[in-house]
């Protein structure tokens, strides 16, 4: 006999469990497959590699982002949902019931509710130090550097964006930057270049981080022209050279932008009448937990209101 589920979520994070949530409570029995392993397909999504959360509602002392994640997978196992922390490696979403293989089992799928995310790009030497000195979001976490000397590293619009946010606490934002010029639009590069807190430092690569795990003291950068290095202070880094949507399962299943998101057309549905998106691998503009949350509730909802119109 077929394993058959009324929906399966795809993904976990705030919008994977906050969809199982809702989908439990709607006595549908979700299947969340999670992710396995680190990286793309952590179970938990991205705030697991986050320590301090301070901006999600409920919490005024903050929370461990594992911790979150923890609990909003228990919240969702409380009403019915079941978690596997495997990831899908094939779908086929060409005929209904959808087929979804992970770990060389298949499920089918009444609905699917994809919330795989996207991952912030790395240098790829963090270490000990991801999460603990070195940040992807200055949103999440520019708050911790009050009268502080920050780093930061890109040369696009949300480098420049996030350049400025950070001048909001930290006392000076050093911009590292490969090239001679930034990528960034003409405004964003205006705004910067005149906040007398922001400075640059150009043809420059970070390439080592300097410090203990608990206490991040500076950067080794190099030069990309003369290839010389040397050390340089500050109390934290932030990344800013772009997400990857963790897409590539999909393509040629469902309609993606250039870029690999996932193109929404009503809502949270897709192109494929079933299947829906939330989260991150759909948002590119806010990318906070919050949002993500309640983008997993509106798949969720706009997945049962689908599969009570099929009956």
């Amino acid at each position: 006999m077929p394993d058959v589920r009324n929906i399966v979520i795809i993904g976990s994070g705030p919008a994977g469990f906050t969809a199982g949530i809702y989908a439990a409570r709607g006595n549908l029995e979700p299947l969340i497959l999670e992710g396995e392993g680190m990286g793309v397909e952590i179970p938990g999504g991205q705030l697991m590699l986050t320590t301090d959360v301070e901006n999600y509602p409920g919490f005024p002392e903050g929370v461990q982002g594992p911790e979150l994640m923890d609990l909003l997978r228990k919240q969702a196992q409380r009403f019915g949902a079941e978690c596997i922390q495997k990831y899908a490696t094939k779908v086929d979403f060409s005929k209904r019931p959808f087929v979804v293989e992970y770990n060389e089992k298949t499920v089918q799928a009444k609905a699917v509710i994809i919330c795989t995310g996207a991952s912030a790009r790395w240098l790829g030497i963090e270490g000990d130090f991801m999460g603990r000195g070195v940040s992807t979001c200055a949103t999440c976490d520019g708050a911790f550097y009050r009268e502080q000397h920050v780093v930061i590293t890109g040369g696009g619009d949300s480098a420049m964006e996030e350049a400025t946010f950070l001048t909001k606490f930290a006392s000076r934002v050093t911009v590292v930057h490969r090239r001679e010029e930034l990528r960034a639009s003409k405004i964003m590069q205006d705004r910067a270049r005149k906040n007398e807190r922001i400075d640059f430092l150009w043809n420059k690569t970070i390439k080592q981080y300097l410090g203990e795990p608990s206490k991040l003291t500076g950067v080794l950068l190099e030069d990309t022209k003369s290839g010389e290095t040397a050390e340089f202070a500050c109390d934290g880094v932030f990344l800013a050279i772009g997400h990857v949507p963790n897409t590539e399962v999909f393509k040629g299943q469902i309609d993606l932008d250039d870029a690999g998101y996932i193109l929404p057309t009503k809502h949270t549905a897709t192109n494929v009448e079933g299947v829906f998106a939330g989260g991150d691998v759909v948002d590119t503009r806010y990318r906070q937990a919050i949002t993500a949350a309640a983008m997993g509730c509106e798949a969720a909802i706009d997945a049962e209101r689908w599969l009570e119109a099929q009956e």
